[in-house]
């Protein structure tokens, strides 16, 4: 009687298709719901935002500015002058709006991926739980250096390069607000996306798609790779493309040992 009755529980706890869909659904609000609550605190907070984060880089008190300067003449540079204008009806509260999403998107980030291994982590077997343990904290502590890293160090070097470029004395730089906040979220986001690398790596060495093997045979490859990468994400200047190259290729040699003791432990296993 006990053995029907831990099947029918059995049969009871497994989920259709539709209500895998039904929580997923749950957990996509609730990501959702985070994004939209930091989002209006972001909005409400205005002057602070922009003033002090957005429009940080395009000034000379920005810390960049003064740590590099600090260190001697050679190494210090600063922006130059130069004004944003706003072409369309509303660019600037449209504008703001999408700065409170992307801040709330990179604020809730933690949450949002802590929502996501939720719906995933029931799926997995109790050795795989194990080895995944703490997954959360370092996705979010990648995703949030590379998302500094892109801040403090190209946006200073990338505004610097695009605002001083000038192809003639009749053509005045003045860009949009618009098309500067579009910048500043490039160099960003996708950069904390960029540092996820050596997750990714520790996941795909564990079931067997790649070995450290492979990716020391194809590290040229992989150089080349991120150089096109590094010029997809920042503009082109030499300079900072080797920014955001330099530390992509550090991850990936860090990858090449993640993945070997990966491999290692599993083979052992």
């Amino acid at each position: 009687m006990s053995t029907e009755v831990k099947i029918k529980d059995a049969a009871d706890k497994e989920m259709s298709f539709l209500d895998h869909l039904e929580e997923l659904r749950w957990h996509l609000i609730r990501a959702a719901v985070a994004v939209v609550i930091i989002g209006i605190v972001v909005f409400s907070a205005k002057k602070f935002v922009f003033e002090s984060i957005i429009f940080g880089p395009k000034n000379e008190w920005f810390p960049t500015y003064q740590f590099f300067c600090g260190l001697s003449e050679r190494t210090c540079f600063h922006p130059p002058k130069f004004d944003l204008i706003t072409r369309e009806m509303g660019e600037q509260f449209f504008v703001h709006l999408k700065v409170s999403i992307w801040m709330g998107i990179i604020v809730a980030f933690p949450y949002i991926f802590w929502e996501f291994w939720r719906f995933i982590k029931p799926g997995l077997y109790e050795a795989e739980q194990k080895i995944t343990r703490g997954v959360v904290f370092v996705c979010s502590l990648l995703f949030s250096m590379g998302v500094l890293f892109g801040y403090y160090v190209i946006a200073p070097f990338a505004v610097t390069f695009l605002a001083n470029y000038n192809v003639g004395v009749d053509a005045i730089t003045s860009p949009t607000l618009a098309s500067y906040v579009s910048y500043l979220t490039m160099f960003t986001i996708p950069t904390g996306l960029v540092f996820e690398l050596p997750v990714v790596v520790y996941f795909l060495s564990r079931i067997g798609m790649i070995s450290p093997e492979i990716m020391k045979k194809y590290r040229r490859h992989a150089i080349i790779i991120i150089l096109i990468l590094a010029a997809i994400i920042t503009p082109p200047d030499v300079i900072t493309q080797f920014l955001i190259g330099i530390p992509v290729f550090i991850l990936y040699e860090i990858s090449i040992l993640i993945s070997r003791r990966t491999v290692k432990k599993y083979r052992n296993d």
